[in-house]
């Protein structure tokens, strides 16, 4: 059973007094311009970055379709995350740039709306989508690719104001 916080103590943003799950109401809260950055990364084998730089493998062109996936995502988050709100989006932007020092690809997403809730889950889900996606289409070749780093890199608007992450992975709140 979910615990119901007492009288007087904060609330659970997505529960209710029941304890059920609950989609938070952000119906009062002002629509202000928001953007979210996150990143990941895969890391494989040397000859499998060659053959997606190159477009050689079984599959074809490996981070268009990862591209593509990213953006399929983040549209689609609600429908992935259970308490997530579905949001219009105004603008996802997603990169895969091969890494010769990984070796593998480090993918990056920029998302943006305006409206009443962030769209960190959107770029977070972006990037994991992008990264399922290049394992996918380069498993026959590298089946020991290692999908790590997914983080929220930076995130703008709402309430709490901007928020970027540090160099060493901590809070660099201003």
């Amino acid at each position: 059973m979910t615990r119901v916080p007492a009288t007087g103590e904060p609330g659970l943003t997505h529960v209710g007094a029941d304890g059920t799950p609950r989609i938070v109401d952000v119906s009062a809260k002002p629509e202000t311009a928001r953007s979210a950055t996150a990143s990941g990364r895969i890391r494989m084998a040397p000859a499998t970055l060659d053959a997606i730089v190159r477009q050689t493998g079984p599959k074809g062109d490996v981070l268009s379709v990862a591209r593509l996936a990213g953006l399929q995502a983040a549209k689609r988050t609600s429908d992935l995350i259970p308490l997530c709100h579905p949001l219009v989006l105004d603008a996802v932007e997603v990169t895969c740039e091969p890494d010769p020092a990984l070796p593998g690809v480090v993918v990056r997403a920029v998302v943006r709306t305006t409206g009443r809730t962030g769209v960190e889950m959107e770029a977070l889900t972006c990037v994991a989508a992008a990264l399922l996606t290049v394992y996918d289409m380069a498993k026959a070749l590298d089946r020991e690719m290692v999908i790590d780093g997914i983080a929220l890199d930076e995130k703008t608007g709402g309430r709490r104001g901007p928020w970027r992450r540090d160099r060493a992975g901590r809070d660099a709140s201003p």
